[in-house]
């Protein structure tokens, strides 16, 4: 049904008229681009690729779910470590150095990566069974705060050396110019790199309404009109030309491919480092998705009691939305793109504006879609200097170790029980010492595992051992 009465909002199976339909839709997809791409830029998938499976993971939970939750689907930060260790170990040193020189994974380092991603996929969908079945509580207990907490920060911080190494720019080449120390470039690098991670605190510090959920995207038009002005001044050029490869690899192209060509889809391809390494870092996915579906509960039901509406009962809906990422995950790395999440960017958008419309969020997906066949825009994106990706690592990573501190904090972790100090404990020191003495990757049994599914497997059985005796788990 269309609603004529826009004054208040739109519940989940109201529908716009059709040019508020398409502005509302707009603005979702402008919310959930930034971090988007950026994790595409980070893992070196392409970045059209990405963008189609975040358009067609978000169509497909619209369908899974029967359209009864208004989330959007996009790529996570969670599993960036777990992806590049999984590519040092997997990678042959020509395949690592075309990823460095391009920034763009080489298409069997995709597949494989695809792999881990779609097996990743049945950790959320067993988690959806349980909770379905009986109840979130249980996921709980076996996936304690404790666990998936300590996952979350170590997620973050492992990948600081990353950060760092793009922020700062010394060692890293561009358009054939190694940044040394001390030199002119080096220091501009740095001022990039700081305007954008300074710009982007500002932004999401102070800015109000709309514009406060998309302090990722100015802060990479604060840091891109830096160096455009260092580009005129000083005559240094931090701006990238868009690797050959990202074209090449087009599905199809009309003409050319200047203006239209479709992504660049891959197939899985076994490996056992991917299943190892990527496959349990859902975990650390689980509990924030589910904290956006009480989120999502609140905003709905307000606006229905202010419109005297039904009451829209989306706790019981939990499982099945765990259920609708995992399939997701399946469907974004079938095609080549990362693994997800539902966004609390878009989530906000939502409760701002009080546009919850199932109907929106299938139009962004398409919309997304669209876009990601539009070459002009993937060579802006490729064209991003890696200073200002750098600043916006610093602060997206940071973030995610902060929100490992706040699952502890909400969850109320006791830091005087002994297990979970034994948990806390293990799980930071196998997670973050394994990232600086073996380089990401843990070699145990002839197989090189990332230290963060290393971190996570090892939590899981412990926290299990130290419970064994303890009857609140039946």
């Amino acid at each position: 049904m269309t609603v004529k009465n826009t004054r208040i909002g739109y519940l989940p199976d109201e529908v716009p008229s059709l040019g508020r339909l398409l502005l509302y839709a707009l603005q979702q997809v402008i919310v959930m681009f930034p971090a988007t791409i950026t994790v595409a830029l980070i893992t070196g998938f392409q970045v059209s690729t990405t963008i189609f499976a975040s358009g067609l993971a978000t169509l497909c939970f619209i369908l899974i779910t029967k359209g009864r939750i208004p989330l959007y689907y996009g790529s996570s930060f969670s599993y960036l470590s777990a992806v590049s260790a999984m590519a040092l170990a997997e990678g042959s040193q020509e395949q690592i150095a075309s990823w460095q020189a391009t920034g763009i994974l080489p298409a069997e380092l995709i597949s494989k990566a695809q792999f881990g991603i779609m097996m990743s996929g049945f950790v959320s969908i067993a988690a959806g069974i349980i909770a379905k079945r009986s109840g979130v509580d249980k996921i709980e207990k076996f996936l304690p705060a404790s666990i998936t907490g300590s996952v979350s920060m170590v997620i973050g911080l492992t990948l600081a050396g990353s950060a760092m190494s793009d922020f700062v720019g010394i060692g890293n080449a561009v358009n054939g110019m190694i940044v040394e120390k001390g030199s002119t470039q080096a220091a501009m690098w740095l001022m990039i790199g700081l305007i954008t991670f300074l710009s982007t605190c500002l932004y999401a510090r102070y800015l109000k309404g709309l514009l406060s959920q998309l302090p990722l995207l100015l802060g990479v038009l604060s840091g891109c009109a830096a160096a455009l002005i260092i580009h005129l001044v000083f005559g240094i050029n931090f701006f990238r030309s868009v690797p050959p490869e990202a074209l090449a690899a087009s599905s199809f192209r009309l003409g050319n491919g200047n203006i239209f060509a479709l992504p660049a889809f891959t197939l899985p391809k076994f490996s056992w480092n991917a299943l190892a390494g990527i496959m349990p870092i859902a975990i650390a996915t689980i509990p924030e998705s589910t904290a956006h579906m009480y989120q999502l509960d609140i905003y709905v039901n307000d606006l229905a009691k202010e419109k005297k509406a039904k009451r829209y009962d989306l706790i019981p809906l939990l499982g099945d939305n765990l259920v609708g990422d995992g399939l997701c995950d399946m469907i974004s790395g079938f095609v080549g793109g990362p693994a997800g999440t539902n966004y609390g960017e878009n989530i906000s958008t939502m409760a701002i504006t009080r546009v919850f419309s199932v109907r929106v969020l299938g139009v962004a997906s398409i919309i997304a879609m669209i876009i990601s066949c539009f070459t002009p825009l993937i060579r802006i994106i490729y064209g991003i200097p890696l200073a200002v990706i750098g600043g916006i690592e610093v602060y997206c990573f940071g973030a995610i170790a902060a929100q490992g501190i706040a699952i502890l904090i909400d969850k109320g972790v006791s830091m005087f029980d002994s297990k979970n100090i034994a948990v806390i404990a293990l799980i930071c020191i196998v997670g973050l010492g394994g990232q600086y003495t073996f380089g990401g990757t843990i070699p145990l049994f002839n197989i090189g595992v990332p230290c963060v599914a290393c971190a996570a497997i090892s939590g899981i059985i412990l926290n299990l051992l130290l419970t064994i005796s303890d009857k609140k788990i039946n």
